[in-house]
């Protein structure tokens, strides 16, 4: 399948709508349920603090996971992003408190590819800092 959006009608520096994603301990465990990926990091403080973490982190492919979101939400396809990657250059750390942590993420056109493909670079920030680098999707449009 391919993106409802028409590769004509996109330019490059085209911003996509940005988007917050709150995650708190509940999301963690919610998701290491559907995962299976139980590692204590992403649910026992005392654990995450021994290995030289600040707290509980967010599992990495769940923030990755929701950093494309904003490129699928704007497709309006998921099967339209043929190509997706990441470097994870710093954790979301998730406080024991009601807030949580907020993943604020930012996208935009970075080029028109062959194909009716573009690259979309992505940014996802949390607590100020970048913690996915390199982050590059590739969508084919209608």
């Amino acid at each position: 399948m391919t993106a409802k959006i028409a590769y004509d009608e996109v330019e490059v520096g085209t911003e996509l709508p940005a988007q917050s994603f709150p995650v708190t301990r509940a999301t963690l465990v919610r998701y290491a349920g559907a995962s299976g990926d139980f590692n204590p990091i992403h649910w026992n403080e005392k654990f995450a603090v021994e290995v030289g973490l600040p707290d509980v982190i967010a599992h990495g492919m769940f923030t990755m996971a929701e950093a494309i979101r904003v490129v699928t939400d704007w497709a309006g396809d998921p099967a339209a992003v043929v190509e997706y990657g990441v470097r994870f250059t710093k954790p979301v750390v998730v406080p024991n408190d009601d807030q949580g942590a907020l993943i604020e993420v930012s996208a935009k056109v970075a080029a028109k590819l062959d194909d009716r493909r573009v690259r979309v670079d992505i940014t996802a920030m949390s607590a100020g800092q970048k913690v996915l680098g390199m982050s590059r999707a590739v969508v084919e449009l209608a």
